[in-house]
């Protein structure tokens, strides 16, 4: 069976160097906010162009830490997608504020600037682009929005990391970019993990604190905080894993053109990327209008495809009828009876993406296409 994602595949890639990490480790006996943490905030925070990098337990931490340092929360309104992980929301119902959903734009996924306008009222404090799949949102009409009506932007970049935006990385355009570490993550660890990257010292120390209980240095909690660390061993493996990944996300960019080229001619629809981003292909996304006979007849054939994300988060069981949606969504709802995820990970090898594109039934295209450009 090829695989969507395949984190053991990477880390049989980089199998001594992870190993000799987690020794190191393990021979150091500090194995909580030690030196590996403490070296990987400064290298991610340097690697995506900000100041400071702050370790937590999740991409879901990440968020709710971000909004609750940025003073979001009870009685305040966080503007969103609905087509995204239900981690997105989650967090946002963690800090203590209302999600308010938005619609997407179809050519790209990402959030529709046009909708988070409308959607804006007199609670509205923040807004969240959720650079999804690995595509950038529309960063410069998002911070154009937010800065007219005073409002913070937390990039969700669970998905994305090492993106950029009009040369930019993602998570250094907002006031704090927010990153999950779990697994199958284009940065993954071998466990969960997340991180805040973020320009602003004083917004870093308000994390570093509410991360820990809200202590300060005495180990007194001066605010509401909550535990939510980073520990040493997936901080070690994670250093490990940072200086390839820019080899490895045009590695994935590669496979998505030959996906391209090779199912040009196939009833499924590729995606098309904007001049102005830098998809890193965290998933790699087609579109069917029979969507499940296309999954089975992959699935047949020996490959794991898979839905990212089958129902939309307003019309799941734990939030539908709570009146989160700021307007219908139909693009929304659109793409998550249609979308399809095919495998794509650094070290898919070229037999498996012909039997992929064979299966998806674009065979004809295979010798056109010929090898990841």
């Amino acid at each position: 069976m090829i695989l969507t994602s395949n984190p053991h595949a990477q880390y049989a890639a980089h199998k001594a160097e992870i190993d000799a990490a987690v020794a190191r480790v393990c021979a150091a006996g500090h194995y909580v906010l030690g030196k590996e943490v403490a070296v990987f905030e400064n290298e991610f925070a340097a690697f995506c162009g900000t100041g400071y990098g702050i370790g937590v337990n999740s991409g879901t931490d990440a968020l709710t830490l971000a909004l609750r340092a940025l003073s979001v929360g009870i009685g305040d309104e966080v503007i969103t997608v609905s087509h995204t992980a239900v981690a997105t929301v989650a967090a946002v119902i963690a800090a203590g504020a209302k999600p308010v959903l938005v619609d997407i734009d179809p050519a790209t996924f990402t959030i529709d600037p046009a909708a988070v306008e409308r959607a804006i009222g007199p609670k509205t404090r923040a807004i969240i682009p959720v650079h999804l799949y690995g595509m950038p949102a529309d960063m410069d009409a998002i911070m154009t929005i937010a800065g007219r009506h005073g409002l913070k932007v937390i990039e969700d970049c669970a998905q994305a990391a090492g993106a950029r935006y009009r040369g930019r990385r993602v998570g250094s355009i907002g006031h704090a970019g927010c990153f999950s570490f779990y697994p199958t993550k284009n940065l993954g660890a071998i466990g969960d993990g997340g991180m805040i990257v973020t320009g602003d010292g004083y917004l870093a120390e308000r994390v570093r604190q509410l991360r820990q209980y809200g202590w300060n240095a005495k180990r007194e909690s001066q605010v509401d905080g909550m535990n939510s660390r980073l520990d040493e061993m997936q901080a070690a493996i994670l250093r490990v894993k940072l200086p390839y990944l820019d080899a490895d996300n045009r590695r994935r960019g590669g496979i998505a053109r030959y996906y391209d080229d090779a199912l040009a001619g196939s009833k499924l629809v590729t995606s098309a990327v904007p001049p102005t981003r830098e998809h890193v292909y965290h998933l790699y996304i087609v579109r069917s209008e029979r969507r499940d006979a296309a999954l089975e007849q992959l699935r047949r054939s020996g490959v794991a495809a898979g839905i990212h994300y089958p129902v939309p988060v307003h019309l799941q069981a734990a939030f539908r009828g709570r009146g989160f949606e700021a307007a219908p969504l139909p693009h929304s709802e659109q793409a998550a009876a249609q979308v399809l995820s095919l495998p794509i990970y650094p070290e898919l090898e070229q037999s498996q993406m012909e039997a992929v594109v064979a299966a998806a039934g674009a065979r004809a295209a295979l010798a056109a296409a010929g090898s990841p450009r």
